[in-house]
């Protein structure tokens, strides 16, 4: 990376961390701050470029959406479904708990 100030700090990159769950070293802190300094580097430059008179581009071929009539149809036979489920209940496939007593999403 250059001389010049990072555009995010390691508080921030240890922020970031934190928010997502994930605990870094020092030495991978440090080094998260340069790549990630350099990326937000790389998105002001973008920013700097002049795009008067370029009209919006969501894909480059001239493409359309080809959608199907939204008609009811039938649905997959449920005993043909659950026939190979580790683990069943009723009509219902069955998964261990993964959140504690009290716990919701």
């Amino acid at each position: 990376m250059s001389n010049q100030a990072s555009p995010i700090s390691e508080d921030d990159v240890r922020h970031v961390a934190k928010l997502a769950r994930l605990t870094l070293t020092d030495e991978q802190a440090h080094h998260f701050t340069d790549q990630l300094g350099a990326v937000l580097g790389y998105i002001a430059q973008l920013g700097e470029v002049d795009i008067d008179g370029v009209e919006p581009l969501a894909h480059p071929l001239d493409l359309t959406n080809v959608f199907r009539d939204d008609a009811e149809q039938p649905g997959d036979d449920r005993d043909a479904m659950l026939a190979n489920a580790p683990d069943r209940q009723d009509a219902f496939f069955k998964v261990p708990k993964v959140l504690g007593d009290g716990g919701g999403a």
